[in-house]
């Protein structure tokens, strides 16, 4: 089995060419990355060009096959990519953490090549016949984050292959080597040139976006970039996918099993220590419930295990970079100056390492405060009195963005109705961010648009031919 440190010695450089990239938790180096250039993307992008007919010519067979042995090998050598990806991102190993994400790796590769997707007949009238094909569009660059880099590099990658396609990556200069092990496991599998990965900074991003050999483009990330990416990309009319910030409400119904949710509840909202686009970011209770939601909220925040992820024992870890930890510190700070309550935490938690937050729980906050109205990624969440459902509804529903939101309830028919009313891409039921493989999923308003997963995300990498006759 391929050791940590080997796939670490396949993807890293030398200090002397590369880019120190530090141990979330304690700002240690782990390693170096390949500091790629804006030329490098145009050789990239060019191999890609010239593998991808071949590629496409191998068949949806031969490459569910490829994906299937990936799938495995992501599996063997999965404890040694969970621990890189725990260092660099700072997640911890347990929980809906490091482990899990590279799991999701393996299962999501595996379904992008076991989804089925067949010619679809749209009309069919004596002899007259119309058929709807999908062939590969050609070359995708794909713009991964910070937050969850491997997964959603293969949420990028494995469609896009799947479908016929190449692919150049782009990983966030945050965690980049995560993202090159991950490639370093696909490309043991594929031909040279049909995946490759650009370790850059914003420039090769931004070059990317504008690329006039790119056929399509999918970016996960802020809603300010990728309106940049849209603006860019207009000369060379790529296709696009955009994953954009969310900030996601969650309303709970009046009588509802408190204790019933709060685990669901709490995870909602702090899965990855609450860096997660589709993570609830705003709290909407009856007030007939308003206390005791903070007060269970609050329990759970003071009790869940913080602290360096590598050890087993906890499940909350620091916040990725110095940028966000002092975006999570400011809206707190600004919600404590203009009178919120600060039920648990509020503070930095230093003992841990330097860009530990306390994971904290905010009341007697409302609309128009900076922590509600501003996406914080972080460990925090406002908890919102209302009084009045259709109120509730409103205000939620008052956000530029649209990723996700949910409602909570035992009776799940009124759930449904007031679901049906949130202007979200997705809306759960007594759980929030909960994804399947199989299921779309995909912003509306500032969070972007386009699909992913399943059959809606093997499509959206692909090209609708009409056949007619």
């Amino acid at each position: 089995m391929t050791t940590t440190t080997t796939i670490l010695e396949a993807v890293g450089v030398p200090e002397s060419v590369g880019r120190a990239i530090p141990d979330a938790a304690t700002r240690e180096t782990i390693g170096y990355a390949p500091v790629h250039t804006v030329a490098d993307l145009d050789d990239a992008v060019a191999a890609a060009r010239a593998a991808q007919p071949a590629w496409a010519a191998l068949g949806h067979a031969e490459r569910s096959r490829i994906l299937n042995a990936i799938a495995d090998d992501i599996e063997a050598n999965s404890e040694e990519l969970a621990v890189l990806l725990s260092r660099e991102q700072g997640k911890p190993l347990n929980g809906p953490n490091a482990r899990f994400e590279v799991g999701a790796c393996a299962l999501w590769t595996r379904t992008a090549a076991d989804t089925p997707i067949e010619p679809e007949v749209v009309f069919e009238a004596g002899e007259s016949r119309a058929e709807v094909h999908y062939d590969p569009l050609g070359v995708v660059g794909a713009i991964g984050p910070w937050n969850w880099p491997m997964m959603i590099t293969v949420w990028q990658i494995a469609p896009s292959l799947r479908m016929g396609n190449t692919v150049v990556v782009k990983p966030s200069e945050y965690t980049p080597l995560s993202v090159l092990a991950l490639a370093e496991i696909y490309n043991r599998h594929l031909p040279e040139g049909v995946l490759a990965v650009i370790s850059g900074d914003r420039e090769v991003g931004a070059a990317i976006a504008a690329h006039p050999d790119l056929d399509k483009i999918m970016f996960t990330g802020s809603t300010a970039t990728g309106r940049r990416i849209v603006e860019a990309s207009a000369g060379s009319l790529a296709r696009l996918t955009l994953e954009l910030g969310g900030n996601d409400a969650g309303i709970i119904l009046p009588g509802t099993d408190i204790d019933a949710i709060a685990e669901n509840l709490f995870w909602g909202i702090f899965i990855n220590t609450g860096q997660t686009c589709a993570a609830l970011k705003r709290l909407y209770v009856h007030e007939s419930q308003y206390e005791q939601v903070v007060d269970t909220l609050a329990r759970l925040a003071r009790t869940m295990p913080l602290g360096n992820g590598l050890d087993e024992g906890n499940v909350l870890g620091p916040l990725q970079n110095e940028k966000q930890f002092d975006i999570v510190s400011a809206l707190v700070d600004d919600a404590r100056a203009n009178g919120a309550r600060i039920v648990a935490g509020g503070a930095a938690a230093p003992e841990h390492g330097p860009l530990f937050y306390q994971t904290t729980v905010v009341a007697d906050i409302s609309d128009g405060a900076r922590l509600v109205d501003e996406e914080q990624f972080g460990p925090v969440i406002p908890v919102i009195r209302y009084s009045d459902v259709d109120d509730a509804v409103r205000r939620a529903n008052a956000s530029t963005q649209g990723l996700g939101g949910s409602v909570w309830s035992q009776d799940v028919d009124t759930a449904t109705e007031v679901a049906r009313r949130v202007q979200a891409g997705t809306v759960w039921i007594n759980q929030h961010g909960a994804i399947n493989p199989h299921v779309p999923f995909g912003g509306i308003k500032a969070s972007g648009y386009g699909q992913e997963f399943g059959v809606a995300g093997l499509k959206a990498v692909s090209a609708p031919k009409v056949i007619q006759r």
